[in-house]
């Protein structure tokens, strides 16, 4: 299974700019993201959107848009903007925000949510709420971890890029490219996290 949208950005953060932005945007998919989405979760607010083709196609039209977008940031870079000083220089709360931003306007992963944790709510467990709390909140810290491992890993891979221009400028086109296929793919009607 090809990695989705969270997975591509974190890699292309980490091979670009390094682990720490990438774990920056790591945490802006998981933690920042959850702490609107288990609300909306837990409140059933984020059922209407399920329900509703056309909010879900909205979003997910919106998070398409986003991904291509950056991906044709990628790919218009000039060479000569391809100063290792610059690629570092993205601020941890930007990562942090454009991590958050790409997880919240992609549709599946609280698709996700809505489909798969109410199968694992006891009814008869106390709160229904804070069950679904809870669960929301397991999922986005595996996701830290799994996400943190792509960011970890493609930081080390990372440092080997930067040190190579050419090298470095095909990554990021290929990166741009992927990444743009991944915001039409999930415009068209797909994506995997």
């Amino acid at each position: 299974m090809p990695p989705g949208p969270d997975s591509m950005l974190v890699m292309a953060r980490g091979i670009g700019q390094g682990r720490g932005v990438a774990l920056f945007t790591v945490l802006g998919m998981t933690l920042g993201a959850g702490l609107v989405q288990l609300p909306l979760l837990a409140l059933g607010i984020s059922s209407l959107v399920s329900a509703s083709p056309m909010a879900f196609n909205l979003l997910r039209w919106a998070g398409a848009a986003y991904l291509v977008w950056l991906g044709i940031t990628l790919l218009l870079a000039s060479p000569a903007s391809l100063n290792v000083a610059d690629m570092k220089n993205v601020r941890p709360l930007t990562a942090a925000r454009e991590g958050m931003i790409a997880n919240l306007v992609n549709p599946w992963p609280i698709t996700f949510m809505i489909a798969f944790l109410p199968q694992f709510v006891d009814p008869n467990g106390g709160s229904v709420t804070l069950q679904l709390l809870l669960l929301g909140a397991t999922q986005k810290m595996t996701g830290v971890l799994v996400l943190g491992s792509y960011a970890i890993a493609s930081g080390s891979i990372g440092a080997w890029i930067m040190d190579r221009p050419r090298v470095r400028l095909w990554q990021q086109r290929i990166a741009g490219c992927f990444i743009v296929g991944l915001g039409i793919r999930m415009a068209v009607g797909g994506t995997s996290r």
